[in-house]
């Protein structure tokens, strides 16, 4: 039997064996409410995620040219150098026009439960499919994207070897696929607080600990749990305490212009808070800056509660943790246009 040296710094030391301290209760409370990010791209439901897919969906999210204008893409409004978001408080679209919501983050979309704020696309294929033709976004329609891509040999060839059972593979339901596929490999394993759901104790220091107890007493977690952090579910934006206009619109009724509910008004799904600390502004409306700002309106508005500063400061802390490994992708070189390629439209 092999003896116990010593118990120090967390963990336990056997002679010829160095072992993780066992969970504490925090810990393990924490992993009844959290999953940490995998390290394996998942699977998507009705689309193999391929090598070939990726490449494509990946040259797709970074080309302007689906886009009527041929100058905005994925990759605008959805920047993968800056947490998968824009630096605006609502995107700009088609004709310097603004859309009327911040851009929800495409990092770690994959396990939310539906995309958009709203949910009303059920996974990233149809999800993929609205900001292309959406006319205060990318401007753009099917047939329009189809002929665009179809007039570069290079696209047709990549085409080919992503869908190679298909006689006519440059289609708009293909276009969605290959971007879920890409999509699908944004995620970011690896964060701090990953490592301590995996049973690393040492992995978050005093405040973030302080943070996370917070965080699940005050019941936070309760809409904000799961692999995401969040959005896995629909709430109201106002359980106790509707915030004011400037950060709840009172013209966005959220989910209800998806289901026309009544009791939909004003409900959203829960902003996953996974690399949270990397993309302010905050909420559906992206009025919000600071990240100790959101968490006091969370505080008032969903728990009726006033978090003291303490408790404000140690939630950011442990948000902070979430900040996983980022997607470290090499810029694609597009397929050059030909004579046949359409012009620009304005």
């Amino acid at each position: 039997m092999k003896r116990l040296l010593v118990w120090a710094a967390g963990l336990v030391v056997f002679a010829g064996a160095t072992l993780p301290a066992p969970a504490d209760d925090l810990m393990q409370a924490a992993q009844q409410s959290f999953k940490p990010i995998p390290s394996a791209v998942p699977a998507v439901k009705g689309n193999a995620v391929t090598h070939e897919k990726i490449e494509l969906g990946k040259m797709l999210f970074f080309d302007p040219r689906l886009s009527a204008s041929q100058i905005i893409s994925c990759n605008t409004c959805h920047n993968l150098s800056a947490g998968g978001v824009d630096a605006g408080s609502t995107s700009v679209g088609h004709a310097w026009q603004k859309g009327p919501r911040r851009a929800p983050t495409v990092l770690n979309a994959v396990f939310n439960i539906a995309q958009f704020w709203d949910g009303r696309a059920e996974d990233l294929k149809a999800q993929a499919k609205g900001p292309i033709q959406a006319s205060v976004e990318m401007n753009a329609t099917p047939a329009m994207v189809e002929t665009t891509l179809k007039s570069m040999p290079g696209y047709v060839e990549q085409f080919k070897k992503a869908f190679p059972q298909e006689a006519s593979p440059v289609t708009f339901d293909n276009i969605a696929r290959a971007l879920e596929a890409f999509e699908a490999t944004l995620i970011t394993p690896g964060s701090r607080f990953d490592q301590f759901l995996e049973g690393d104790a040492n992995a978050l220091k005093a405040q973030e600990k302080d943070g996370l107890k917070v965080f699940m007493d005050k019941g936070c977690a309760a809409c904000h749990g799961g692999i995401n952090v969040g959005g896995t579910a629909y709430f109201p934006f106002g359980v106790v305490e509707k915030p004011g206009a400037d950060i709840l619109p009172p013209n966005d009724k959220g989910r209800f212009a998806v289901t026309k509910t009544a009791s939909d008004e004003y409900v959203f799904r829960a902003g996953p808070l996974r690399n949270v600390a990397l993309r302010a502004p905050y909420f559906h409306s992206g009025q919000v800056w600071s990240l100790k700002q959101a968490v006091a309106i969370m505080g008032a508005s969903q728990l009726g509660q006033k978090l003291t500063d303490r408790e404000e400061d140690a939630i950011v802390a442990f948000l902070q943790t979430l900040t996983g490994e980022q997607p470290r992708v090499d810029l694609p070189i597009l397929p050059p246009r030909t004579d046949a390629t359409p012009l620009p439209k304005q």
